[in-house]
């Protein structure tokens, strides 16, 4: 669902991430493209005017977070106006209400409303372990109840069997006494599909929830909609008082513009995402992971998280401070950044962080990662502070010298050598922009074939 607004948005902001500096020219141009995928992604335009308009607020002339470059700060921005959008956090149910807890289910006809109330069923006996029963008031497909019978035993929940003869009303009336008889702690019902244009059918599902009097109303909108699925939300939440929304089929190719519009047009959560046909596949929905996810970053923003947490600052202050003087990166400073990486999860975490599959599974370092950090310490501590600081004085005898002080072979010596040569082409880069381009070029920095 969410593959080509990711791959849009990636192909955005690309292009300003490793910035040193943000000015209101390269802001408002990958602000527009963020809108143009937005569009691609059929977002409400109410919502993308006020998407982009808090971007551009909180982007330009923002104090950036010193430890991160000001195009990583952006990409914050625009995660954090992207959790806004879908809301700042997840709601779970509320079942807090005296037992049997009722939970109803709306939508339209070919939602996967049906399927939905079984999967909740599943959801809240593996979290909650809940005694649940299941009841259908679809009196008008000849199958719904029948349907929904199979489903409850396919996960093993009471069902209360109701017929097409009986009225809704009378239906949730003597499903409550059964729930109450067996000591249910959750009664979940499900209702017939309805058009939200077709107003005896809207005001049949409004006595039903004024007589169930439910805890929760969740309504099931079907992903592959698009902008009808906000208009028919709309008039859902006029007739009734919704709770939440489940989005469901967000395995299909639909667009994803629906997740960040629904809650921004309803102002009503929602609570879970379908992700398969299964009776398992279906997840809470929680706005952080799924702006992550719509980034394509979920990887670079725990590491930006990881480098704010566990790196420390005053080593990159002072390296920035010292590359911005005009001295040379020397081997002191590229041990200090060794042991930064091994706080970090050693050479595997970059990797994992910056590199395409097919990367990860070549690479010869990953079974030699704690190794060869380790190697390359050894080789650097048995230097002198004068080779150190000065490397290319290391010839013949002081490759011998070094080589048997660190147990190493002096193949590995000119490997080192050879790879901080371009280890200081890089950092000749990066006067300006601290750790941002160091990480981004970490691949450069990894010893090839050490």
């Amino acid at each position: 669902m969410f593959s080509s607004l990711t791959e849009r948005l990636s192909k955005s902001l690309r292009n300003i991430i490793n910035k040193g500096r943000l000015t209101e020219d390269n802001i408002k141009d990958t602000i527009r493209e963020v809108r143009k995928a937005l569009l691609e992604a059929d977002v409400t335009l109410s919502v993308i005017k006020t998407f982009i308009k808090n971007v551009t607020k909180k982007s330009i002339g923002y104090e950036i977070n010193k430890s991160l470059t000001p195009g990583q700060e952006f990409i914050k921005i625009v995660r954090n106006e992207l959790i806004l959008a879908m809301g700042e956090k997840n709601n779970d149910l509320n079942l807090s209400a005296r037992p049997p807890a009722i939970i109803l289910i709306v939508g339209l006809q070919g939602t996967g409303k049906t399927t939905t109330v079984a999967k909740i069923a599943k959801w809240i006996q593996n979290k909650y372990k809940k005694k649940i029963l299941i009841t259908s008031t679809d009196i008008y497909r000849a199958a719904a109840i029948k349907q929904l019978e199979i489903l409850s035993n396919q996960i093993n929940t009471d069902f209360y069997s109701s017929n097409i003869n009986q009225k809704p009303i009378n239906i949730i009336e003597e499903a409550i006494k059964y729930a109450q008889l067996k000591l249910c702690d959750v009664l979940l019902i499900d209702t017939a599909g309805r058009l939200h244009v077709d107003e005896i059918m809207m005001n049949e599902i409004q006595q039903i929830q004024n007589f169930s009097k439910p805890i929760e109303t969740l309504l099931v909108v079907d992903s592959m909609m698009g902008q009808d699925a906000i208009n028919m939300a709309k008039s859902f939440n006029q007739y009734l008082s919704i709770s939440g929304i489940i989005l469901s089929k967000t395995d299909s190719d639909s667009r994803s513009g629906i997740a960040l519009s629904m809650r921004y047009i309803t102002g009503k959560p929602i609570k879970f995402i379908g992700t398969g046909e299964k009776l398992t596949n279906l997840e809470i929905f929680h706005p952080e992971r799924m702006a992550d996810k719509i980034l394509g970053m979920n990887k670079v923003v725990s590491m930006i998280k990881d480098i704010e947490e566990k790196i420390n600052q005053s080593n990159l202050q002072n390296l920035t401070k010292k590359l911005k003087k005009g001295h040379d990166f020397n081997l002191n400073d590229f041990l200090i950044q060794i042991k930064e990486m091994k706080k970090m999860g050693g050479l595997n975490y970059f990797i994992d962080k910056f590199s395409n599959n097919k990367m990860m599974h070549n690479s010869s370092l990953l079974e030699n990662d704690e190794n060869t950090l380790n190697k390359i310490e050894a080789i650097i501590y048995s230097m002198t502070p004068k080779e150190r600081n000065n490397p290319i004085i290391i010839k013949g005898s002081r490759k011998r010298r070094i080589a048997l002080g660190s147990g190493t072979q002096i193949q590995d010596i000119n490997k080192l050598l050879k790879n901080f040569d371009d280890i200081k082409k890089i950092m000749k880069k990066i006067k300006n922009n601290g750790i941002g381009k160091m990480i981004r070029n970490i691949k450069n920095i990894l010893p090839k074939n050490f």
